[in-house]
């Protein structure tokens, strides 16, 4: 258990850390998987009207230093090349 008064304020800030990650990263993955199971069911139309919502959480996770900036770019790429082939 925390002794001091910084250690009790540490425990603190990581369980409000913790719940935005944990939020954040479950957004990215609603998102991801919505475009995922369009574009299998060929349907490219709806994931298409989708990339800009999933560009959005990506870019805020970058912005925010939840992911690499470059890392939310491959994934950016990677959705749209899904749906471009799909």
């Amino acid at each position: 258990m925390a002794i001091t008064k910084g250690a009790k304020k540490a425990i603190r800030s990581a369980a409000r850390k913790r719940l935005f990650n944990v939020r954040r990263k479950q957004g990215i993955e609603i998102v991801t998987k919505q475009i995922r199971k369009l574009a299998a069911a060929g349907k490219k139309a709806e994931a298409q009207a989708l990339l800009p919502q999933a560009y959005a959480v990506l870019d805020k996770a970058a912005k925010t230093h939840f992911l690499n900036k470059n890392a939310a770019a491959r994934r950016k790429s990677r959705l749209a090349v899904l749906v471009k082939t799909k």
